[in-house]
């Protein structure tokens, strides 16, 4: 989803964004605010940092500023997993592979998200899956490199 798309979902789910000075990270909530940070360069990278934020949102109720435990990582983690979802997804690669994206670059573009993200979010679903998943009528292999192989009956 692009970043003005996220905004109207942010709204009608009751949350305020608003894009501030944010000496230290990206993106912030607590509550049913977000802060972004201004100067970030690519609506494609606030659109990443919000489709987070909003992952928090949906899958937590406080703040998990300190990384140290265990139990805060695993949130955080979720609120990104939901983000990798929003925003990719099993179904987003499929859509790369018919737009015959070549390379991750060109995935990134394709699905509107930057490159590290798209990155962050195939380490996350080879964790998640394993080295390959089968998803409908396809195979997504993501190791030693992506790749997805349709089925034919």
């Amino acid at each position: 989803m692009s970043y003005d798309e996220l905004l109207l979902e942010a709204d009608n789910t009751g949350l305020v964004v608003k894009e501030k000075k944010l000496p230290v990270s990206k993106g912030r909530i607590k509550g049913k605010r977000i802060a972004i940070r201004q100067s970030i360069p690519t609506l494609t990278e606030k659109a990443c940092v919000l489709a987070e934020e909003i992952g928090h949102y949906h899958t937590n109720t406080y703040d998990i500023l300190d990384q140290e435990t265990t139990t805060n990582r695993k949130i955080e983690r979720a609120g990104r997993m939901w983000a990798y979802d929003k925003q990719i997804g099993l179904c987003g690669i499929i859509q790369g592979y018919h737009a015959h994206c070549q390379n991750s670059y060109e995935l990134a573009e394709c699905l509107n998200v930057t490159e590290d993200f798209l990155q962050e979010a195939l380490e996350c679903y080879k964790e998640k899956y394993g080295v390959k998943v089968e998803f409908d009528n396809y195979f997504i292999i993501f190791e030693p490199s992506l790749a997805v192989i349709e089925k034919y009956s």
